[in-house]
């Protein structure tokens, strides 16, 4: 399908301090092989050749990433960390009635390919869902995989369907044997999106408004939703010095 022709935004999520790399950098900004994470994310935006610049959600105060992107982005603050939903909501201002679709990546995410992200838009387009995900299947959290093991897992009824998301601070001890993850790349119908988005609850271990409850509203009001498998190195995110040191051997 040509991409173009249908009106889809990207937002990248890089508002996150990351406390855990211990260091002053915004976590985004952290290098990997001499570029930044957000740099290699941005780039996956910018091969999709879309008609819209992506949207960086980015920390207020923190100019780093909008002086390191200059004009190749178009920049929205968050001035809260409430969470992935919370961050994808402070896009709306600039998206709504502009797109039709909206694509949501992580900036500490840097191993995401382009031609995934166009499988999972061309899936969305074609099944005219409300809903489309990636997901990945691993053997097992073993090794550089260890780092998957943190990432909500994708519950599936008897049919196969998918009919959830659990994060894995709210999961059971036989909900954290699947092996199916989520890796948070999402597809949209914007006007769902934006309703839905304001029926989200942080009654959760974090407090925060998760994205990933969204599989669950879709599921249990009926709207379309899927999901796009792909190769589980692209799921790696980038969360702590160890995973950074991981990154640059695999």
């Amino acid at each position: 399908m040509n991409l173009l022709e249908n009106k889809i935004g990207i937002v990248v999520l890089a508002a996150g301090k990351g406390k855990r790399m211990q260091s002053d950098t915004l976590k985004v900004m952290n290098e990997l092989n001499g570029r930044p994470l957000i740099d290699y994310v941005v780039q996956v935006a910018e091969n999709l050749d879309l008609a819209e610049k992506p949207i960086v959600v980015v920390r207020a105060g923190n100019p780093a990433v909008q002086n390191f992107l200059g004009d190749r982005a178009q920049y929205v603050e968050q001035e809260e960390q409430l969470g992935t939903g919370h961050a994808v909501g402070t896009a709306e201002n600039i998206l709504k009635d502009k797109v039709d679709h909206v694509v949501v990546l992580y900036g500490d995410m840097p191993f995401v390919t382009a031609d995934s992200i166009k499988k999972l838009i061309d899936k969305h387009l074609e099944k005219n869902n409300e809903l489309t995900l990636i997901t990945v299947v691993v053997p097992d959290f073993n090794e550089w995989r260890a780092n998957l093991c943190d990432y909500g897992r994708v519950v599936r009824g008897v049919d196969g369907h998918i009919v959830g998301i659990v994060e894995k601070k709210d999961a059971a001890p036989e909900q954290l044997e699947i092996k199916e993850v989520n890796t948070s790349f999402f597809c949209f119908k914007s006007d769902w999106l934006w309703e839905n988005l304001q029926k989200l609850k942080n009654e959760n271990a974090q407090g925060e408004y998760y994205l990933t409850d969204l599989v669950k509203l879709a599921f249990e009001s009926g709207a379309k939703l899927s999901a796009v498998s792909v190769g589980s190195r692209e799921a790696l995110g980038i969360n702590t010095k160890e995973h950074l040191e991981i990154a640059r051997t695999i």
